[in-house]
């Protein structure tokens, strides 16, 4: 099982697959991250671990479930002579509910948020783990396909899915405290949402994009809103410092 130990380009594979499981769990912490802003603070925590938790077993799960994964790539049906599996199914329906979910949190924040909402007590925290679980196993789908592409040992698979799942729970606070006191972040997160799920349903219907695409476009829109970011706190702390100058 772990004969692979001693091949150096099976720690090359270990290594190429690490990272790309840590890349495509970003929408998993995207995702996680914007669910649980809504919850009390002191749910918040228990509702991160718990995702990302249920995120790792859905993923080998999976994984030691390759027979069916290998069933669902199979096509089911045709719908206006486009052959529809269930791997298909999955994206579609994935795609859509970040779609409904990605436009009703952007409405969410535009409007403002009653206390009633923002003090919703343990039914929208199952609520919550809820829909990270569903979400999870769309993600989890793409991740594993992509594993068992790339490698052919399933202990390095098995390494490489927990050593991500490891990397999102160390990330998932530090990036949810940071989304949470930078509302345009927020907006900018939830934008990302929307672009995954439009994805996701163009994978479904056999569309390919290229996953780099999609990553530079998010990696650049987000060092632009850090710049902004950095450009209006500049603009905030010069005045007090003028004022502290004339005051002396």
């Amino acid at each position: 099982m772990f004969e692979w130990i001693l091949m150096p380009e099976s720690w090359v594979a270990l290594t190429t697959l690490l990272a790309l499981e840590i890349v495509l769990g970003i929408d998993n912490i995207i995702f996680i991250t914007i669910l649980v802003s809504r919850l009390p603070n002191e749910q918040r925590d228990l509702a991160r671990s718990l995702g990302i938790g249920f995120a790792m077993v859905s993923r080998l799960a999976l994984l030691f479930s390759l027979a069916w994964i290998i069933g669902l790539v199979d096509p089911w049906f045709s719908l206006f002579k486009q052959e529809i599996s269930g791997r298909d199914l999955v994206l579609i329906g994935g795609g859509l509910f970040l779609l409904a979910k990605a436009t009703h949190e952007i409405h969410g924040s535009l409007e403002s948020v009653s206390e009633k909402d923002a003090a919703r007590g343990s039914h929208g925290f199952y609520a919550t783990i809820l829909q990270i679980t569903l979400l999870d196993i769309v993600f989890s789908l793409d991740s594993v396909i992509t594993a068992v592409g790339l490698v052919q040992h399933v202990s390095i698979m098995v390494i490489a899915i927990i050593g991500a799942v490891i990397v999102m729970l160390f990330a998932a606070k530090p990036i949810g405290t940071f989304v949470d006191s930078h509302p345009t972040i927020k907006i900018l997160a939830l934008s990302f949402l929307m672009l995954i799920g439009f994805t996701l349903v163009a994978e479904g219907f056999d569309v390919h994009v290229p996953k780099g695409y999609i990553y530079f476009a998010m990696a650049f829109s987000f060092l632009v809103e850090l710049l902004n970011i950095k450009i209006h706190r500049h603009k905030k702390v010069a005045p007090v410092k003028l004022i502290k100058k004339i005051e002396e």
